[in-house]
């Protein structure tokens, strides 16, 4: 719903590109968390997280296609960093550590950091909806979503006794639920 109403507008308006850029990042490296050199038997993070980035990558032309200049060169830079740091991790994951432990290590707790920001990412948002007591820019199913995937990593996670999933995925629970609150609250105001 958020890139309906982009590509109808033909605005991002006040829609941060900020949650696009986290996810794809985010994604990229639970993709290199699951690589076999890393953490191998991970075939389900690494397809989810691949389907993952390839929804971002729409989603961030999209909000590239519709963005003023100053937006875009936002977003832009943060792509660029995100290239960089993806590089440097994986660089360093490859010459730095010699067995799986120290790559699992090394990768999940980047991974850990990256989803804790991805996961707080709508913290803007959610102050946004606070002070202007409006979701319109905080949409339903974007929340909704959040909790639910995070949930199931946290389900996840425990089964499989992987501290590196259960933490920010925890952690994205409990964002889910006070993006939810607010919608909650906020959303029938105008």
């Amino acid at each position: 719903p958020t890139f309906w109403e982009i590509v109808r507008s033909k605005s991002t308006q006040e829609y941060s590109g900020l949650p696009y850029v986290c996810t794809l990042f985010n994604c990229m490296l639970w993709i290199l968390y699951g690589m076999p050199f890393v953490k191998p038997h991970s075939m389900l993070i690494i397809t989810i997280n691949a389907a993952g980035c390839a929804i971002e990558l729409v989603y961030t032309a999209l909000y590239l296609s519709y963005a003023t200049r100053a937006k875009m060169v936002k977003v832009l830079k943060m792509l660029g960093a995100v290239a960089v740091a993806f590089g440097l991790i994986t660089l360093t994951t490859v010459k730095l550590a010699d067995t799986h432990d120290e790559r699992i290590t090394v990768v999940g707790s980047v991974c850990v950091a990256v989803a804790i920001a991805m996961y707080i990412s709508p913290l803007t948002v959610m102050k946004l909806v606070i002070q202007t007591r409006s979701v319109q820019y905080m949409p339903f199913l974007l929340s909704l979503f959040v909790f639910l995937n995070s949930l199931v990593w946290t389900f996840y996670a425990v089964v499989t006794r992987d501290i590196f999933i259960a933490i920010p995925n925890g952690l994205g629970c409990l964002s889910g639920i006070a993006q939810l609150s607010l919608y909650a609250i906020y959303r029938n105001s105008s």
